[in-house]
């Protein structure tokens, strides 16, 4: 009988290395104290004060002093900055302020300049009068959402750059929850310091406006002193240029083709991705204060449900999102985040039938709110992922940005929509229009495998 011949040892195959052990949960839950993380909760809480000063909140206000809905939809657009700032993001990467980048670095001394110009803006916001035109405030809103775009970039790369990818969702669910405190006090806090200010029970007063956009200003304190205490990240070192031309293709071109030469043809499907995964909330969004206002709750009503009650769903949904992320994988917890959302509208449409229902109310923001927070937490881990470090600034603004832009031009007609067809058929059609984001999920999971699950 003879011997079976020996496997050649070039042929040998080696054992698959193990996989690295899961963190324990109290591993997983101590990053929350981490310096970085506090950081980011602090900073999230800048981040988040703006959006709804110009988009939510701004549209309670407008429909208050009588602005019809179309012209409420079309004022959205405002947001659109949010979705360019692309464009300018490779100069807050690149670019070094005079005096400012000197004392606090490049990352901060952006931020410390955005922060400038949102409270400018907000003040003016407040001196503003919308039943005399809309013009002074829709130009101080324009500053606010330009300063706040461009604070998200610098802000973006911060926290980018500022703990390693493997605590990237954890400072993802603190920036996200800041910035849903944040939004406690743009949302409710405004609406209890206008109910507590006005001298009639009912009606639009614009001095309590102007008083309740005033504290908002100075509210973005909290933003300014979290920078000027923090510490820069490390810098960067960049191959000097030798050139205008070399300059410009080091700045505008080289992180966009970094991003298309790592994922090749596949870009495509994490860009269209990005392009609609939001798109459910973001176009129902718009409409939310308005149908509020509509129903008959009063400001005091709508800041405690939506702007509480809501939010607070929204941090545990932040901090469920970012958990899971860290233990099962950011792609599932995208497509959980993707139904969840989609799903939640419905509930929207079932609530136009009842009126002004309070325990309607709470059931349905709650719900959504909590769906939002765990869909951000996962999204924005997902995002920092597909960054190269080089180039955190512009590729993760590229990226913020086309998650809005589709989502924010398509919610300038929701208004419109709205007065054609009634809320229930809205609500019910932001939601459908989250059913090809399930698909994209899917199919960004199924052919990237190499990416984070």
């Amino acid at each position: 009988m003879t011997s079976r011949p020996a496997k050649p040892a070039e042929l040998e195959v080696a054992p698959a290395p193990a996989a690295p052990p899961k963190p324990s949960w109290g591993q997983t839950l101590r990053v929350y104290l981490e310096p970085a993380t506090l950081r980011m909760l602090a900073l999230g809480f800048s981040a988040g004060l703006p959006l709804l000063l110009v988009l939510g909140t701004l549209s309670f206000r407008l429909r208050g002093a009588g602005i019809d809905r179309t012209t409420i939809g079309y004022l959205s657009w405002v947001g659109l900055a949010y979705g360019f700032k692309w464009v300018w993001a490779p100069l807050v990467d690149r670019l070094p302020l005079p005096l400012l980048t000197a004392w606090l670095g490049r990352r901060r001394s952006w931020l410390l300049l955005s922060q400038g110009m949102v409270v400018a803006g907000l003040v003016g916001m407040a001196l503003a009068d919308p039943r005399g035109g809309l013009q002074a405030l829709v130009w101080c809103a324009l500053l606010v959402a330009f300063g706040s775009a461009t604070q998200d970039i610098a802000l973006d790369a911060f926290r980018i750059e500022s703990a390693a990818t493997d605590k990237q969702a954890a400072l993802a669910a603190a920036y996200q929850t800041g910035y849903r405190l944040a939004m406690i006090w743009a949302g409710a806090g405004v609406l209890w310091i206008v109910a507590g200010v006005r001298v009639q029970a009912q009606g639009y007063e614009n001095p309590a406006w102007t008083t309740a956009y005033l504290a908002m200003a100075a509210s973005m304190a909290v933003g300014v002193l979290t920078v000027l205490l923090s510490r820069e990240p490390a810098p960067r070192a960049f191959r000097p240029a030798r050139s205008p031309d070399e300059w410009l293709q080091q700045t505008l071109v080289e992180p966009f083709a970094d991003f298309f030469r790592r994922y090749g043809w596949q870009a495509a499907q994490i860009l269209a991705l990005i392009a609609v995964y939001r798109i459910s909330d973001v176009v129902m969004g718009i409409m939310a204060n308005p149908f509020y206002v509509d129903m008959g709750f009063s400001e005091a009503e709508v800041a405690t449900v939506s702007k509480v009650y809501g939010v607070v769903m929204t941090l545990v949904g932040a901090f469920v999102g970012g958990a899971l992320a860290m233990r099962l994988g950011v792609l599932r917890v995208l497509m959980l985040g993707a139904v969840l959302s989609a799903a939640s509208n419905l509930l929207f449409a079932w609530m136009a039938g009842r009126g002004h229902d309070l325990a309607a109310l709470t059931l349905v923001v709650s719900a959504d709110n909590l769906a939002g927070g765990i869909a951000s937490a996962a999204f924005i881990a997902y995002l920092s992922s597909l960054t190269n470090v080089q180039y955190s600034a512009t590729q993760y603004a590229l990226f913020s940005s086309l998650m809005l832009l589709l989502p924010k031009f398509i919610a300038g007609f929701s208004g419109q929509y709205v007065d054609a067809f009634g809320y229930t058929s809205f609500f019910t059609g932001t939601a459908l229009l989250g059913v090809p984001v399930l698909a994209l999920v899917w199919l960004v999971g199924r052919r990237l495998p190499a990416l984070p699950r």
